[in-house]
């Protein structure tokens, strides 16, 4: 079934069923199967009349609302395609998406931040038609949600598309260069969903999820929305990024899962309200410790559960134990909108520490003579929307997908992810570096929350250091220390061309917003590498101070870099 095959099956089996819970001010409004399918197919009927062609895209901007599904499920419903953009989407890739996907119609719903949605309202091309979900915060110059679809009658002649047909058309953000628009058939969509059911996340009754990590992106749309309609789960939205963490402790979903930023911040507020020495002792002591790891878990609202996912890039070894202490067990997956989310998860029998399991059943999975890890199964994409050169390029020549990432495989068969094939760069010395591995040991170092290894043209790699909220609070000649004497823990294990020469911290973070990260919080090397190119240059030309700071690069004479990129 496809998912608007699943709302349906929901409507009629469950009607009163509550399915979505949308806060509005604080106060929760919660719709059944009965009350959601009915506005979507009212919504259907209203796009119906809009006379647009078979198939044409229409784009949904803003954050996770209930509404943001139920337009999603409204234009399949009418037989057309929905694009997401994220909340903050730049401007410059806005305009390219609503370009390249021919998009003359968007849904605009309230944003992450204040005044964020007015300005994306403003900057849309002449002659887009924007409808605005019922929401504060969403512009008064937007056709309302509730008069764009009054006086339409429920739809009830829905027919289900072919299964080759295009259901999901979703522009990955990339690390440079454009986004390429994923084409996912309802064939890819219900392959994966029904075998990851099967094969990793047996339903249970009662399920609750709570959706806040964007549906723009794949990761989102198949385990909170399509999940949800899989099994009937309750699903709860955020509606102001500053009351995660009191939300969360609200909701108590029985599933969760992050990217390792989030499992960053979440690890953080811990530590900033109770240093890591006292959680320690707590932890330690016989009979309070158990009592002490419930009280904090029912606090952070993950009594519910055991077990955290965790994607889109490697979580830190140390972060994994981290929480283990605490009696949560992560559990890191692989995937890419490629392939539907469907290559590879750990199961929470058959963890191993550095690993992302074993690929699932019915990939098809190989590594290829240089290591890339490739896949060929039904949930793989049918190519790039309009873009038949880089389909060809993403494929190889017997038909397997390319993922772009390289791996190994241990005697038991699991997967080991090692890196970008196309990060790897030559130092002046003309050795290769493999930065994620580097990166990977590194990460056990609590005071940074982002890092990025340099080095192409340089003797020796460099690294670029984001602290974390706590290391800031802390005395400079303390984390010179500190930082200084990781350097020299992970480069005793390193080869001599790969050791870190010198470690730079920067002034500024580095996020979705000015462009250093992508929007599901992937670093973007390149871009990196151009922005701090000065502070780069200057630090490879001195040997001291080991543990250096972009302040004082500057004052050296590098240039400040510019505050936005995107």
């Amino acid at each position: 079934m496809n998912l608007v095959e699943r709302l349906l099956d929901w409507e009629r089996r469950e009607p009163q069923r509550i399915w979505l819970c949308q806060p509005i001010d604080d106060v929760e409004r919660r719709y059944s199967f009965a009350q959601a399918a009915d506005e979507v197919r009212r919504a259907a009927t209203a796009i119906r009349a809009l006379g647009l062609p078979p198939g044409s895209r229409i784009a949904i901007s803003g954050r996770n609302t209930a509404h943001w599904v139920i337009a999603d499920l409204a234009i399949s419903m009418a037989g057309h395609v929905a694009v997401g953009l994220y909340p903050r989407q730049g401007k410059a890739t806005l305009g390219y998406i609503l370009e390249h996907a021919d998009i003359h119609h968007i849904i605009v719903g309230p944003s992450l931040m204040a005044g964020d949605a007015d300005e994306l309202v403003a900057e849309l091309p002449a002659g887009m038609h924007s409808i605005g979900l019922p929401y504060p915060g969403v512009p008064a110059t937007t056709r309302g949600w509730n008069e764009f679809i009054a006086g339409h009658e429920p739809l009830r002649d829905y027919v289900a598309p072919a299964d080759d047909a295009m259901a999901m058309l979703i522009y990955t953000s990339g690390t440079s260069g454009n986004p390429k628009g994923v084409m996912l058939s309802n064939a890819s969509l219900s392959f994966a969903i029904d075998n990851i059911l099967a094969h990793t996340m047996e339903a249970r009754p009662h399920e609750v999820l709570f959706s806040y990590l964007p549906l723009a992106h794949l990761m989102e749309r198949i385990f909170g929305e399509a999940m949800s309609l899989a099994v009937g789960a309750e699903v709860h939205f955020l509606e102001r990024p500053e009351a995660l963490a009191e939300t969360l402790a609200r909701v108590s979903p029985t599933r969760f899962s992050g990217v390792p930023l989030v499992y960053s911040r979440i690890q953080a507020g811990i530590l900033g309200k109770l240093p890591q020495h006292k959680l320690d002792r707590l932890l330690g002591l016989p009979l309070v410790g158990t009592w002490f790891k419930r009280t904090l878990r029912r606090k952070m609202g993950l009594r519910r559960v055991d077990t955290l996912g965790s994607g889109a890039a490697p979580m830190p070894p140390a972060q994994i134990e981290w929480f283990a202490r605490l009696g949560l067990k992560v559990l890191q997956g692989y995937g890419m909108t490629e392939n539907c989310a469907y290559a590879a998860i750990e199961l929470p029998d058959t963890a191993r520490p550095g690993s992302v399991g074993r690929p699932l059943p019915g990939s098809g999975f190989r590594l290829a003579a240089d290591g890339e890890i490739q896949f060929r199964h039904p949930a793989v994409m049918s190519g790039y929307y309009r873009e038949p050169e880089k389909t060809r390029e993403a494929f190889s020549d017997d038909g397997w997908l390319r993922t772009g990432d390289r791996g190994r495989v241990d005697a038991d068969g699991f997967l080991y992810i090692t890196g970008r094939i196309k990060d790897a760069f030559k130092t002046g010395k003309g050795k290769y570096v493999a930065p994620a591995e580097i990166e990977s040991a590194m990460a056990r170092c609590t005071d940074i929350e982002q890092m990025c290894v340099v080095g192409a043209g340089l003797n020796q790699p460099i690294l670029l250091a984001a602290l974390s909220p706590n290391a800031q609070q802390r005395p400079r000649a303390e984390l010179e220390a500190t930082l200084g004497a990781e350097l020299q823990a992970v480069n005793a294990a390193l080869d001599e061309h790969e050791r870190l020469a010198r470690c730079i911290i920067v002034d500024e973070p580095w996020s979705p917003d000015n462009g250093l990260l992508t929007p599901t919080g992937k670093i973007r090397r390149s871009v990196l590498e151009q922005h701090y190119a000065s502070l780069i240059a200057a630090a490879a030309a001195q040997r001291e101070p080991v543990v250096g700071w972009a302040a004082d690069l500057r004052r050296d004479g590098a240039p400040t870099p510019a505050r936005r990129l995107a």
